[in-house]
């Protein structure tokens, strides 16, 4: 009897019962490549694969206007050599960090090769202290 067939049956069921089903895990967090990346996880979410490894944030400004409401400009940059499109918004959260209803719609960013671009969200009320800035890539 020539075990050979059973053999590799044997490995192609225990390779498939070890795959199991794949998915995609969420949101992403930035990647650090560079000493002047200036990235809190908590603040700036890549929502997906894609932006993972084309987007990054070299800093975040933020300030409290004249009229209590909040103010933050985030700089995106393109670490790819090709120019890419992403969409962008923001979820202005109040001290504890719970969303207050807050959300600016997302908006299409068009990056050129290594671009930096600042894009600017402001709350429309005094409730938010704290934000995250949400990247995806344009649909």
């Amino acid at each position: 009897m020539n075990t050979k067939p059973i053999l590799v049956l044997a490995l192609a069921a225990t390779l498939a019962f070890l795959t199991g089903c794949a998915s995609e895990p969420g949101p992403y967090a930035p990647q650090d490549t560079t000493k002047f990346t200036v990235e809190n996880t908590d603040k700036f979410v890549l929502l997906d694969k894609a932006t993972q490894t084309s987007v990054t944030c070299t800093g975040l400004q933020e300030r409290t206007l004249s009229d209590g409401r909040f103010e933050v400009v985030a700089n995106i940059k393109n670490r790819e050599a090709r120019r890419i499109q992403v969409q962008v918004n923001c979820v202005f959260k109040d001290e504890q960090g719970f969303s207050t209803g807050d959300e600016t719609p997302f908006q299409t960013l068009i990056l050129a090769e290594n671009a930096t671009e600042a894009v600017r969200f402001t709350s429309a009320n005094a409730n938010a202290h704290k934000y995250t800035i949400r990247v995806r890539q344009a649909r």
